[in-house]
């Protein structure tokens, strides 16, 4: 009769432990997520500010000018889009497909990354517009 008492506080410990434990753990993975996705959206913001001065600037300096960056390309980036004067990062997050977006005094053409990783943004002032590439 003990042993079979015993074993019985055993299965009460452990699914009171069970039942403590697996909420905590959905609260956890909860709050990652949501903090993973704001510094996500901070990194591509910073990249997209940081592009979009230094194409102004090289805009203002005129051809031939030229200005190299080293930014860092963080993961679910879904695509990046130069469209005129507006540079768009569209990023992927729990809540769905959101955009970052920069707007620049010239008008800009070429690529920029969206794989993540550390790249060098070379932008260049040219007689109508501000080409960027990457490398």
């Amino acid at each position: 009769m003990k042993k079979a008492q015993v074993s019985s506080e055993y299965v009460i410990l452990v699914g009171f432990i069970l039942a403590i434990t697996i909420p905590m753990l959905i609260v956890y993975y909860n709050f990652t997520s949501g903090v993973n996705d704001q510094i996500v959206s901070t990194q591509l913001d910073k990249v997209a500010k940081s592009v979009v001065d230094s194409a102004d600037t090289v805009y203002f300096l005129g051809e031939p000018s030229q200005r190299t960056i080293k930014v860092y390309i963080p993961v679910n980036v879904k695509e990046a889009i130069l469209s005129n004067r507006t540079l768009i990062y569209r990023m992927r997050s729990t809540s769905g497909d959101s955009d970052i977006v920069g707007i620049s005094t010239a008008n800009m053409t070429g690529n920029l990354p969206v794989s993540s990783g550390v790249y060098l943004i070379t932008i260049k002032a040219t007689s109508n517009s501000i080409q960027i590439s990457y490398s």
